[in-house]
């Protein structure tokens, strides 16, 4: 078992769920809210993850990042150091690669609010963001959860895009998913076996705490 490449996963899935989920927050309530003209080009954007390749996600990125882009050679003066093959290029390729898993389920869920409430709202007095804190957060939770469960089990799954951006290294960008697949190509079926099946169990017990957190907070606002 590749304890390093598990934890190094657990982190990567950590950080990539603190840092996307506040920030799908607020797209998810704009987009749910606006009726501007080029909304369905901006959702279609935010949606590319799903229908691309994973490859050729990670093809375009690692060239973004590379040293030969614009984003790579600023990302070096202001910084130091190269994105790609780097922990922190792996980072911001998971946030890329995960906003439709995040924001389309909270979307959905401020959709859900009806209108009446934030304009009932409104005629009492609270702000947009005391509205947001107080009525609409509580109301589109499920659907926050779910994107917070998705964002993560999707992170611990992912392969084509780790591999492309972060390669292989030990310690840097070797998540589970990369160490199952060296171990398979070592013909090392029995550790392969292993670290699949605690794979397995980990976001089997991800989503089964959702579906729990959720049940709750329906029986608790139903």
């Amino acid at each position: 078992m590749d304890w390093e490449a598990f934890w190094l996963t657990i982190r990567l899935g950590g950080l990539t769920v603190l840092l996307l989920i506040p920030a799908a927050i607020l797209t998810g309530r704009w987009l749910a809210a606006t009726r501007m003209r080029g909304r369905a080009i901006v959702e279609a954007g935010l949606a590319l993850p799903l229908v691309l390749p994973p490859t050729v996600v990670g093809f375009y990125l690692m060239t973004a990042f590379g040293s030969g882009a614009w984003f790579g050679q600023m990302f070096e003066r202001l910084f130091g150091q190269t994105l790609v093959f780097t922990f922190e290029g792996l980072l911001l390729a998971s946030l890329i690669v995960n906003i439709p898993f995040a924001v389309q389920p909270i979307q959905r869920a401020f959709e859900a609010v009806g209108p009446e409430l934030r304009e009932a709202a409104a005629s009492c007095g609270l702000s947009r963001w005391r509205t947001l804190w107080r009525i609409e957060l509580p109301l589109a939770w499920p659907g926050i959860l779910t994107g917070t469960v998705l964002t993560f089990a999707h992170t611990l799954g992912e392969f084509g895009v780790v591999l492309m951006v972060g390669g292989s290294i030990p310690g840097e960008t070797r998540t589970i998913a990369i160490a199952i697949y060296d171990r398979v190509q070592a013909f090392d079926e029995a550790a392969a076996g292993q670290m699949a099946a605690v794979l397995l169990l980990v976001s089997l017990a991800t989503i089964a705490a959702s579906y729990l957190l959720t049940q709750r907070i329906g029986r608790r606002y139903g």
